[in-house]
């Protein structure tokens, strides 16, 4: 290590300018209320008076193009909030604050309700809508204290009455279209929740036990099948069926086989050379599942023989007579025995086919999901009340053992596979065929696949899942059994016997005005024969349906809400999780399209963009549940809790007392940890949450807080305040006003400046695409790389110890690079910009727009219009950051073996091994831009750019040697141009660390002080002393070794 020598010394500390600020260390618990008003009600107050050009109505069309609205998708108000809504709202919000900073004016439509509570209908009501807005106050709550800025207390609920009056207006729209119709037909229902369900209501257990059956049912043969091919047949002849719902057995109503299948005729001898007809490709497997090997007779039949030619007896249901073997086009031999068992109250394709052939649906269950007499009128007390769907597949054990005593059970197996569960109660659903209303998709599906077409989608494999859904659809369930919601506008005839429903235009208007002048809620405390319900066009006693809407319907409407725009969708995002394609972004695009002109090509989506994120996961990417302890809370990332906890700092003299140890401690970041998270996440795909990704974010939380508290310090300088007047016009400046571009400058503030630039650009189309985690990918590399690891390194001399001159213009340069920083936070971590803009120079902050509300473009520095000194400054950069390489790792070698400690304490010599007309190749542009003594000042500002105490560039054979020293060779391209504009070959040379040639300053502590004169400060330092009268206040005392 360098040793100081005896001396008479100076203590110089005051002439130095330290930077100092009063920004902490973490956010202050006392502080973040305000900043959190600020960065929320007030701006988003300020936005909207600021920005307005007169309020539009959703009845009034509007075309301004300087709006955003980004439509809120309605949450079910029914539960605290989770990570999963924090990822939602946050970037969400992000999206708007950034449109702020473009200029616009957001209408951020939130949404604080969407009811999902069942049955009873005063009672439940009354307690649902008490509920849904106890629990809307909460988690409005929640999402303000994230920084979530909103209109709060004008967010629409679902359960507002002039909101159930659009939907109902939505749907006379499209029952005047011949969209809504009312049909007994098959539907998912749920026998946990009582009522039907839509497909968007379902979920999936991959994993499901059923109780599987192979069955067979002895078969009266037509004469001319009896007469042809199985003319040589003796005995009774079967056929076997395989379901995986033997509780749909009693509602059976056909079998189906398929004309072009090829079936055999095997006997079983060891069941009385019993006769059955399966599939011949299946007697392989029907072997497998008896166990015992069948006997092949020749007789080999198609499809075609069989349907229409054979007819059976349902044992549950006698009374029917027989019943057909019809064809079905989905009959196959993937699976069972190639013969199908048909329930047309239980199955749609089951309902279709049998529909067209005049069989009627049946379904003998009941609401509960529980066997009703009807299910086997003969012995009704064998099922009636037995579960169809419980865990202990009551219903299903209970005819299999009927058939079984009957003899026509022959096999039975438990069998896994997918099987559809309700969204809610997580319990199995059925397919049940009930009387609903529902709404024909059929004939909107081209107009609805029209209108997304045009449509942006975030990732674009969401525009295939959506269309997938679309195609897949041709009708929408849309009524619901419960108490709570919107009622289906309908009527019921109830003096002529069966009760008839009656819906039409005028009867749904009235309805309409009715709820209009009374409420909604007298739809079910108004008595049954209230007469006031009764359009007078009607004649007869009247009683009002207990049906609701579908909570999709009650959703998809929302976009009602919103002023309608000219010729373009009334909504520029819809943001939400990638299940509602086929939830919320599909039943909003149906009944958007619904009330068009949906036969034209001119229908539109209702958003412009469609972006989906994924689900939230823990750090080893399982789905989070409270059984495997996994959850983790916004609240935990927002008080540090899962982070690791913070040392306790430990008391001089003090001794450890474990046993009074307080509980622990936790580096709380506030809000902004958490929307940094969700800022860095590419919610594209499922997002994970675990102590090693919020380490990353409290690491990187804690570079800005250390990187704005330096700039502060900066910016607070009292011996050197800022000149410029304000941070816009600084950067306003330097962007429009190339002659005011300093020639001063240093090769490393160009290359800063060029840096900023680039990144600003980077950051900026980041954000306009919605990549937010790609900005901050950036944002963060920037700050550790670019700025702590050099720009700010190189500047610190020049700002502590350099002219006040180069100090204020380096200001200058700081005063842009701080501003872009605020203004790339600001839509992600608002409260911490908010904090530090209340840290800035009154002076400064009062004549400077604020950051969060100033117009953000992409920085443009006029530093250079050549393109060619542009390619010079990329090559001068690839130079000096390799050789800087391995300037720090010699810097390292000469540390490890206790050569030096600051870098400082070195200097660097650059021998070029090709000849001294290669000198510049190293430093083209510095020497092309600096004065006369090209060669000097280039060498300064590569000692500058190197933190190092001189570098010294020449040509020769080998380097000096001296104290000690280590060295490395490097090979460039030559950035040298002849005359034809070729280059220039290669530049070869050894690059040397070595201990300093010269004397440490007392003051700036570089070793740039010639041996042979005796004196305390480099030439640069006594100038700036002297020019600036620094004398004043300098102590001078005795030094000693």
């Amino acid at each position: 290590m360098l040793t100081p020598t005896r001396a008479l010394r100076a203590s110089w500390s005051g002439t130095i300018r330290l930077p100092r600020s009063s920004f902490p260390a973490r956010p202050s618990p006392t502080a973040t209320p305000d900043y959190l008003r600020r960065c929320t009600d007030a701006l988003y107050a300020w936005q909207q008076s600021s920005r307005s050009n007169g309020k539009a109505d959703a009845n009034s069309k509007t075309s301004d193009s300087n709006t955003f609205t980004l439509h809120d998708g309605p949450p079910y108000a029914n539960g605290p909030l989770h990570i999963g809504h924090a990822l939602n709202k946050i970037t969400k919000d992000i999206i708007c604050r950034f449109q702020i900073e473009q200029g616009k004016q957001i209408k951020a439509l939130q949404a604080q309700a969407n009811e999902a509570i069942d049955n009873d209908p005063v009672r439940v009501r009354k307690a649902a809508r008490n509920l849904a807005t106890r629990t809307i106050e909460e988690q409005k709550r929640g999402f303000k204290e994230w920084a979530v800025m909103g209109d709060w207390d004008n967010a629409y609920k679902t359960m507002e009455s002039q909101f159930e009056i659009r939907q109902l207006e939505v749907f006379r729209t499209m029952f005047e279209k011949g969209l809504i119709y009312r049909q007994f037909k098959p539907v998912y229902w749920s026998p946990s929740s009582r009522t039907a369900l839509a497909e968007a209501e379902l979920e999936y257990d991959e994993n499901h036990l059923s109780l599987a059956a192979y069955v067979r049912f002895p078969v009266t043969v037509s004469d001319d099948l009896r007469s042809s091919p199985l003319s040589e047949l003796a005995g009774h002849l079967n056929v076997v069926i395989w379901t995986t719902t033997p509780w749909t057995l009693p509602a059976n109503r056909a079998i189906a086989v398929h004309n072009d299948m090829e079936y055999a005729v095997v006997t079983d001898p060891e069941n009385d050379k019993e006769h059955v007809i399966v599939a011949a490709s299946r007697v392989e497997h029907y072997e497998g599942v008896l166990g015992r090997k069948l006997s092949v007779l020749p007789h080999r039949l198609r499809g075609s023989d069989l349907a229409g030619h054979l007819r059976y007896e349902n044992p549950f249901q006698r009374a029917n007579g027989l019943q057909p073997l019809v064809h079905a086009d989905f009959v196959s031999d993937s699976s069972g025995t190639g013969l199908v068992h048909m329930a047309p109250g239980h199955g749609m394709d089951d309902y279709h086919v049998c529909g067209a052939l005049g069989i009627e649906a049946f379904a003998p269950v009941d609401d509960a999901g529980a066997f009703t007499e009807d299910a086997f009128p003969e012995q009704p007390e064998l099922l009636v009340g037995k579960l169809v769907s419980d865990s202990k597949t009551s219903g299903s054990k209970a005819v299999l053992k009927y058939l079984a005593e009957q003899d026509f059970l022959r096999a039975e197996q438990n069998y896994r596979h997918k099987y559809p569960i309700d969204w809610r109660t997580k319990q199995p659903v059925i397919v049940r065929a009930t009387a609903q209303w529902f709404a024909n998709v059929d004939n909107i599906k081209g107009g609805s696949l029209k209108a997304i077409e045009g449509v942006n989608f975030i990732p674009e494999t969401g525009r295939s899942r959506l269309e997938s859904f679309i195609k897949g659809r041709s009708q929408w369930c849309i009524s619901r059994q419960r108490a709570w919601g919107v009622p289906i506008p309908a009527l019921y005839r109830v003096d002529q016997g069966e009760r008839e429903a009656v819906m039409d235009s005028e009867t749904i208007q009235h309805i309409i005005d009715v709820v209009r002048d009374r409420g909604i809620d007298s739809w079910w405390t108004d008595a049954p024969d209230d007469t006031a319900w009764k359009p007078k066009h009607l004649e007869g006693s009247y009683i009002r349906g207990k049906d609701t809407m579908d909570v999709w319907f009650d959703s998809g409407t929302t976009w009602t809400m919103l002023p309608p725009m000219a010729d373009q969708p009334v909504a520029d995002v819809y943001f939400e999780g990638t299940d509602q394609h086929r939830g919320w972004f599909q039943s909003s695009l149906l009944t958007h399209v619904a009330t068009q002109q949906f036969g034209s090509g001119n229908v539109k989506a209702p958003y412009k963009t469609l972006i989906t994120h994924g689900f939230t996961l823990d750090s080893e990417g399982r789905k989070m549940s409270k059984s495997l302890g996994n959850v983790v809370s916004p609240a935990q990332i927002t008080s540090g809790e899962l982070l690791p906890p913070l040392k306790s700092k430990k008391k001089k003299g003090a001794k450890p007392d474990q046993s009074n140890a307080g509980p622990p401690t936790y580096d709380s970041m506030g809000a902004d940890a958490l929307r940094l998270w969700a800022a860095s996440s590419d919610y594209t795909r499922d997002v994970t949450v675990g102590q090693p990704v919020l380490i990353s974010v409290n690491l990187a939380l804690h570079k800005y807080r250390v990187t704005f508290k330096w700039l502060l310090g900066i910016f607070s300088l009292p011996s050197s305040p800022p000149v410029f007047p304000s941070f816009n016009a600084v950067r306003d400046d330097l962007q429009a006003h190339r002659n005011l571009v300093p020639v001063s400058l240093q090769i490393a503030d160009r290359l800063a400046m060029r840096r900023l630039t680039q990144v600003s650009a980077e950051v900026h189309a980041h954000y306009a695409k919605y990549e937010f985690y790609k900005g901050i990918n950036t944002i963060n590399k920037y700050i550790a790389n670019d700025l702590s690891a050099f720009y700010f390194e190189t500047l610190k001399d020049r700002i502590y110890t350099g002219p006040k001159a180069e100090c204020q213009l380096l200001q200058n340069m700081l005063g842009v690079l701080f501003y872009e920083l605020l203004q790339m936070l600001a839509p992600i971590c608002p409260l911490l910009v908010e904090e530090v803009w209340d840290h800035v120079p009154a002076h400064l902050k009062d004549a400077s727009e604020h950051p969060a509300r100033s117009l953000w473009k992409p920085l443009t520095l006029p530093l250079d219009e050549s393109a060619e000194h542009e390619h010079d400054l990329d090559a001068y950069a690839e130079y000096t950051t390799t050789l800087g390489s391995m300037i720090k790792s010699m810097q390292e070698q000469a540390r490890t073996h206790r050569k030096m400690g600051s870098s400082l304490e070195s200097e660097v010599e650059i021998v070029l091994l090709d000849g001294e007309s290669r000198t510049s190749a190293v430093i083209p542009i510095v020497v092309e831009h600096a004065p006369s003594d090209g060669q000097e000042r280039a060498e300064e500002e590569l000692a500058a750019l190197w933190v190092v105490s001189r570098v010294r560039v020449r040509a020769g054979t080998k380097a000096d040697e001296w104290h000690w020293s280590y060295a490395m060779e490097f090979e460039f391209a030559s950035q040298n141009r002849s005359e034809d504009g070729d280059g220039g070959g290669k530049v070869r040379g050894v690059v040397v660390v070595s201990h300093p040639h010269m004397a440490k300053c007392a003051r700036c502590w570089k070793f740039v002080v010639p041996d042979e004169e005796i004196r305390a400060l480099c030439q640069r330092c006594e100038d700036v002393v002297t020019e600036e009268r620094l004398w004043e206040g300098v102590e001078f005392k005795d030094g000693g070794a």
